[in-house]
């Protein structure tokens, strides 16, 4: 069920510089999703009309089918994790958790009752007492979520809320986030830059740039589809190679012709190819669909990271097995692993001929 509807929203500011431009999203209940973009690219400006602390240029607001664009913030069943945490230094644990029942006069007994509950969330259980200076970042941070979430939010808002952390309280939150999120059925919006943490956490993911959504979907559909060179490139890593297109599930690149899963395109049209570097397999040269000799190699734990030059190319390799420099090596990729790419195709041109071509299947689903 819908909850949250931006329509043609866009943000200009009195300078003339424009943070949006014709923003549509959906948000359905329950889900969590991630906006997700370099900075300035609109996501936080995003998080902030929809919290009600900042007003759209155009546009409007919708929560649950009601128009809410000029409701104050106060009165809008959000609450936000900021960045900072916000959190009051002089109260402790308890008092900052149970503080926006106070203010609404609650029966302590219902406070203490609350707050405890909320602790235990968030795995904060005999904390209560604690002072904040007290806390580590990740502990600020649950207390944060915690005072967030005693107040029942139908949607909780998260500012880059782990970008504080140091790489393992960073991970271990992205766990602990889902897991909130999936216990309280509570729709979370998680703004970030971190293509790992959205692509770990979400439900769905908007690719934001320059005020505009990319591309929107699932983690895996992102990421093994994007529809153009920014989302390829934002997300993950990627080999991205000039070619034509043959005809359906057909395309050349690198001096050839390779069968692929791609339809829809006209025959002789110039087009992207993305290859991700996990996708491509070492093999002796004789085996490979490509010859490349390796420059460059890296261990980072749990795979190696290879460089390597053939074809008109260099080519970016991810490998569980190492190799020699100058060694020649083979390529092998299944027409799976290939992605090709419009030049110039919005999100919505993409859909649609994905639709039209697999609509045409013979092996569609019943």
């Amino acid at each position: 069920m819908e909850i949250i509807k931006l329509d043609h929203i866009t943000k200009q500011y009195d300078d003339g510089f424009v943070a949006l431009r014709d923003i549509n999203l959906s948000i359905e209940s329950g889900k969590f999703y991630s906006l997700l973009g370099p900075s300035g690219s609109g996501k936080t400006t995003i998080l902030r009309i929809i919290a009600g602390f900042a007003e759209p240029s155009t546009g409007k607001v919708y929560f649950n089918g009601q128009d809410i664009t000029g409701l104050d913030a106060s009165k809008r069943h959000f609450n936000t994790v900021f960045q900072n945490y916000a959190l009051f230094p002089h109260l402790n644990v308890y008092e900052n958790v149970a503080f926006g029942l106070k203010l609404k006069r609650t029966p302590e007994a219902t406070v203490r009752e609350k707050v405890k509950d909320a602790l235990h969330t968030v795995r904060l259980d005999g904390f209560a007492n604690r002072e904040i200076s007290e806390l580590s970042g990740g502990q600020q941070q649950r207390v944060a979520i915690a005072r967030a979430i005693i107040n029942e939010p139908k949607v909780l808002l998260l500012d880059e809320c782990l970008s504080a952390l140091d790489k393992r309280l960073r991970k271990e939150m992205q766990f602990e986030l889902r897991a909130i999120q999936k216990k309280l059925g509570i729709t979370f919006i998680f703004v970030t830059h971190d293509q790992e943490e959205a692509l770990a956490m979400s439900d769905e993911i908007f690719v934001l740039n320059d005020g505009q959504i990319q591309q929107s979907g699932s983690p895996v559909a992102i990421y093994d589809e994007p529809v153009n060179d920014f989302v390829a490139r934002f997300i993950g890593d990627s080999n991205i190679l000039p070619g034509e297109m043959i005809k359906d599930f057909e395309v050349k690149f690198a001096g050839k012709n390779f069968e692929c899963a791609d339809a829809g395109i006209t025959p002789g049209e110039k087009v992207e190819v993305v290859l991700r570097p996990e996708d491509l397999d070492i093999t002796a040269p004789e085996k490979g669909k490509v010859t490349v000799q390796v420059l460059s190699q890296l261990f980072l734990g749990d795979h190696f990271e290879i460089k390597a030059t053939g074809a008109g190319t260099e080519w970016l390799i991810h490998s569980t097995n190492g190799v020699k420099i100058g060694q020649e090596i083979g390529l092998f990729f299944d027409p799976e692993d290939i992605h090709v790419m419009r030049l110039g195709e919005t999100e919505a041109e993409f859909d649609a001929r994905l639709e039209s071509y697999e609509g045409d299947g013979e092996g569609d689903d019943e």
